[in-house]
């Protein structure tokens, strides 16, 4: 009963979120607190929120700094050279605009974090994504799908979760896998080849000094895109237009805003480096190191108190929303570890594998990797099912460091779950709506999955 319960939920709630009936927030706070009540553990629901509640405070402590600190990095111009790069390498091509996106976000993901990711992906990208017409969902996917490829790496998290439940070494699960997942860099980029190609057949091919010019009727029509700008502004920033009626413009490129501190490029560029170290090597908790990095950006770039309450202002509805989205995740979490929906519905899937398919157990794995990291956190599937898969494959003769190798083939597929955090950073920044970004994202998603878990298979690691 807790099994179909379980899966009536998260059907419930994907169904509502991307028919647009529900807002995500809503649906992670009402859906779990009503489906609480049918299995008869009403009583319990204020246990299970709260205990939810603390088990994502940290995170939700890391993103509501993380945010403020990036967004004041964005406004004392840090980023404004990789923005420009990335102008000059796509020249207004759609194409190469969403190539630019998988690259950047595959760079980014080094330093293992999501929300790092995303936050400097979207500020990046946007721009020129508006700018151009060009499909928002398609950056969402593109950076969601790289960045899960490069979820892998053993300071990520997957690996690290695998390798403390099965008692293996980090490197000898990654480091066998790393030839499969360069095949799966390699789909992620032709299909943001193919995507950008699509763009460029939809909103057509524009050169660099178009877009740079002050919109006519023809690039109006040609771009799809809005926004408007005093040519000498975006000459002198090396960017794009200004003043865009619907607020969204290249202010990463505006030489012109207040925000800007040239003086203190060096002093921001080495703070973030230290700070993307520190998160590398673990010296202090994530939620720690951003909530100091965050003051000290504050204090050095704008030592008057003034200008700081204005910068957090500036940040406040990005926020609010994704701090928001976190602790109504914690009520959706909570329902299903608290009433055991989660445990049920991992047992109910491995008992499904019959034992003709007990020697198979890697690509078993592989396979059940997909839906039950999208549908459970990673902690609930690796620290709870995957000991369980190990067991079984153990049984018929398939190593744990197979098993575990296998268990990573998903991770493409979860950043874009309903339950992973750094997705909604990914949405809001974006102005996307989660049920548009989940339509779009999770059949590509799921293919490069498959990539990544054949090419396991064909080069004998799994």
């Amino acid at each position: 009963m807790l099994t179909i319960l379980g899966f009536g939920m998260i059907a419930t709630f994907l169904v509502l979120i991307m028919l647009k009936k529900m807002s995500p927030i809503a649906a992670l706070v009402l859906i779990p607190a009503l489906f609480c009540v049918f299995v008869g553990k009403g009583a319990h629901l204020g246990d299970y929120v709260i205990k939810g509640v603390g088990s994502l405070a940290p995170t939700a402590a890391m993103l509501m700094f993380a945010i403020i600190y990036f967004g004041v990095m964005i406004d004392v111009g840090l980023f404004d050279p990789i923005v420009r790069g990335i102008l000059r390498f796509c020249k207004a091509d759609p194409m190469r605009v969403v190539v630019g996106t998988a690259v950047l976000a595959a760079i980014v993901s080094l330093d293992g974090d999501g929300s790092t990711t995303f936050m400097i992906t979207v500020s990046a990208m946007y721009p020129l994504y508006k700018r151009l017409g060009m499909s928002l969902v398609v950056m969402t996917g593109v950076a969601a799908i790289a960045n899960g490829v490069m979820n892998t790496l053993p300071w990520g998290g997957p690996t690290a979760r695998a390798a403390t439940a099965l008692k293996l070494d980090a490197s000898d699960i990654f480091v066998p896998m790393i030839p499969a997942l360069a095949v799966g860099l390699v789909a992620v980029l032709v299909l943001s080849y193919v995507l950008g190609m699509r763009e460029r057949g939809r909103v057509g091919y524009l050169s660099l000094d178009k877009v740079l010019e002050p919109e006519s009727e023809t690039v109006l029509v040609g771009a799809g895109g809005a926004g408007s700008g005093d040519a000498a502004s975006k000459a002198s920033g090396g960017g794009a237009g200004t003043d865009a009626p619907d607020g969204d413009d290249f202010q990463g490129l505006d030489s012109a805003r207040e925000t800007l501190r040239p003086k203190l490029y060096w002093f921001n560029a080495l703070l973030t480096v230290a700070l993307l170290t520190s998160m590398i090597m673990e010296w202090l908790p994530i939620p720690v190191l951003f909530l100091i990095g965050a003051a000290l950006a504050l204090t050095v770039n704008f030592p008057h108190i003034p200008d700081q309450k204005a910068r957090i202002a500036a940040h406040a509805d990005n926020v609010v929303n994704v701090s928001g989205m976190v602790f109504a995740a914690a009520v959706f979490t909570g329902v299903l570890n608290g009433t055991g929906m989660v445990k049920h519905m991992a047992d109910w899937l491995v008992g499904v594998v019959p034992d003709s398919m007990g020697s198979q157990m890697g690509l078993v794995t592989g396979l059940l990797s997909l839906p039950l990291t999208y549908f459970m956190s990673n902690d609930g599937f690796y620290f709870g099912v995957l000991p369980v898969l190990a067991e079984a494959g153990a049984a018929h003769g398939v190593s744990p460091l197979e098993i575990a190798r296998a268990s990573l083939a998903g991770q493409a597929l979860h950043m874009s779950s309903p339950l992973v955090p750094a997705v909604y950073v990914l949405v809001g920044m974006a102005k996307v709506e989660f049920g548009d970004h989940t339509r779009f994202t999770v059949k590509w998603a799921a293919l490069t999955c498959l990539v990544v878990l054949g090419s396991g298979i064909l080069f004998g690691i799994i």
